[in-house]
């Protein structure tokens, strides 16, 4: 695993550099901050390198701060944010605003990320929050979860919290009635 690159930049092709190590270049998806320190080809960057890997691909995402590294591996590591998404969100907002939009439960920050819908901005807040300190509860009453009031009262009644009804809500087709969601809600929480 590559885990950090230093040399020279000698392609730019936004968002991607090509950086030199002594003969082996390197392409680096970075983040905004890391171009933004760019002043020309054949400037020094350092870059803190997550890899990624798959059957048919290998390619690193660079950081200029190993703190900007962590956190984007705690947003890779919720269900349904892969690395460009997760990459996408440090070309809009810095490290701090991504914090503190999960901190506050602020699901229009992430909504404005490309390839990120509403119900994926929920999940990212409630599986987070607790792993970067949350302050606010999550408003799930807005939009299409007022639908789910219901079955999330009902839910409430054996003992499950909002937060553990909404992550089950999300997995359940919202166009069936409310005792199917219920039914499968609790088989979901089963697990």
């Amino acid at each position: 695993m590559i885990g950090m690159v230093r040399g020279s930049v000698v392609l730019r092709n936004d968002p991607y550099i090509l950086i030199d190590t002594g003969g082996v270049g390197y392409k680096v998806l970075v983040a905004r901050d890391v171009l933004n320190k760019i002043s020309g080809l054949g400037s020094e960057v350092v870059v803190f390198t997550y890899t990624h890997v798959r059957e048919d691909m290998l390619e690193l995402y660079g950081f200029s701060k190993a703190e900007d590294l962590r956190l984007f591996e705690l947003l890779i590591s919720v269900s349904g944010i892969g690395p460009k998404t997760a990459v996408g969100m440090f070309s809009l907002y810095s490290s701090g605003d991504i914090i503190g939009a999960i901190k506050n439960g602020n699901v229009e920050t992430f909504t404005a990320v490309p390839r990120l819908g509403r119900k994926n901005a929920q999940k990212i807040i409630i599986e987070l929050k607790n792993k970067v300190g949350g302050g606010k509860d999550l408003d799930l009453t807005s939009d299409d979860s007022s639908e789910n009031s219901d079955v999330i009262m009902a839910l409430k009644t054996f003992g499950y919290s909002d937060q553990e009804a909404a992550v089950a809500l999300q997995e359940i087709d919202s166009a069936l009635p409310t005792e199917k969601k219920i039914k499968l809600a609790l088989r979901q929480l089963g697990k």
